[in-house]
């Protein structure tokens, strides 16, 4: 499958039976750069928001409850980790599993917010996010009715998974990838720990890529 030309050069390679996870530099790449943000969310510091009264001098620092702030870091550790395996899995059963994870922990990371409208706007992604699990599983369905397989390794360039089975997929990885807009919304990059919410912008970034690279493999 390495001479596709999206893959690159081969890398690494790790077989479970049919199942192959591999190391190109295309996703090698994806990879290095989740780790990256798993680093920053682990030794990141949060910022202290502060609000000014428009004319006047008063200025109001918010405290920040170190038990939310606590399972915020854990939840964006726990996306990070979820987004290493959807890069890198072989499997399109994994990288779907990978993928749903991903928007549970990314509502998790919202959810130490105590904001009615960070909330509400969680809440909404939430529902959406569910709504995208079943196209994405259900791609990953069909294509294991038609190829009687679900490994990117043995479909690769052999062009079998039908039309289908990837627009389903490309809707569930954008209904997954959503979380951005609505957290652009609720303005949540101004709340407290804002650092954290980092990993749901990386995470939604690295999936579409991920699924294009899968679209244009199978």
């Amino acid at each position: 499958m390495f001479n596709l030309p999206i893959e690159g050069e081969e890398l690494f390679v790790l077989e479970f039976g049919d199942i192959v996870n591999y190391f190109s530099l295309y996703t090698t790449t994806l990879f290095l750069f989740a780790t990256a943000f798993i680093i920053i969310a682990i030794i990141a510091r949060p910022e202290r928001q502060t609000d000014i009264v428009f004319g006047t001098d008063a200025v109001y620092t918010k405290e920040i409850n170190p038990d939310n702030l606590r399972f915020q870091r854990f939840m964006a550790i726990a996306c990070g980790l979820a987004t290493l395996g959807a890069v890198c899995s072989g499997d399109l059963f994994n990288f779907c599993l990978f993928t749903a994870l991903i928007g549970i922990t990314n509502i998790g990371i919202v959810a130490g917010v105590n904001n009615r409208y960070v909330l509400n706007a969680a809440y909404n992604y939430g529902i959406v996010a569910m709504v995208a699990t079943t196209f994405l599983f259900g791609g990953a369905a069909t294509a294991l009715g038609t190829c009687g397989t679900l490994s990117i390794w043995e479909l690769a360039g052999l062009g079998m998974v039908p039309l289908a089975a990837k627009m389903f997929l490309v809707l569930g990885v954008m209904g997954e990838g959503m979380a951005p807009f609505y957290i652009a919304k609720a303005e949540i990059t101004r709340a407290p720990g804002a650092p954290y919410v980092l990993m749901i912008h990386v995470s939604s970034l690295l999936i579409f890529l991920r699924i294009i690279e899968i679209i244009l493999t199978v």
